[in-house]
């Protein structure tokens, strides 16, 4: 793909974002997605066949390249793990909130209608690097003395399941900041060890 048609694509794919933020999965239409890049009809269909394969491809490209990048700088640097961790809390946290362009909606509605094989679905592959992560920085917060953990696993897959948990919370009864902090913090008062 040269550079005009991935600038072209990546052009598509940020303003379906928007419009499946805005209407979720099952009501968006590609005529809306059409509309909303102006652009042909067979423009679009140059690069995605339905929304279905329109949708997957948002999320696959969901990652934020800027927290990506933080991310890897924290973990080359000379942080220490509960920084590390810290620092992936603050993105997941700004994720959790995030009033506008969110997919959590229309991600559900998709899951909830199409049955995706495990290995091609981008929220599955999205929570296992989340697990991995998370355990990463816990086994180093062990090694290192900052936390104390027997199952550093479990401890991320818990942790990533409250997280999705407030995603899903955010968008339907409404969470505010302060209640984000304290499930995260009671997660994480467990790690750290007790002051004798």
């Amino acid at each position: 793909m040269g550079e005009k048609s991935a600038q072209k694509r990546k052009y598509i794919l940020e303003k379906a974002r928007e419009v499946f933020a805005e209407k979720g999965f099952k009501d968006v239409t590609m005529k809306d997605v059409v509309e909303a890049c102006d652009i042909s009809r067979g423009g679009l269909y140059l690069y995605f066949s339905s929304t279905e394969e329109l949708f997957l491809a948002v999320l696959s490209d969901e990652v934020d390249e800027e927290d990506d990048e933080t991310i890897i700088n924290a973990l080359n640097g000379d942080n220490t793990a509960g920084d590390m961790l810290a620092l992936f809390l603050k993105e997941q946290k700004k994720e959790i909130l995030r009033k506008k362009n969110s997919l959590v909606v229309a991600s559900y509605e998709y899951f909830s209608l199409n049955s995706v094989p495990s290995s091609n679905n981008p929220l599955k592959n999205q929570f296992d690097t989340g697990v991995q992560i998370v355990t990463a920085l816990i086994d180093n917060g062990v090694k290192s003395g900052e936390f104390q953990c027997n199952n550093p696993g479990g401890c991320a897959r818990n942790l990533m399941y409250v997280i999705e948990g407030l995603k899903v919370s955010a968008k339907t009864i409404g969470i505010n900041e302060e209640a984000v902090d304290r499930e995260l913090l009671y997660i994480l008062e467990g790690l750290v060890p007790a002051v004798n």
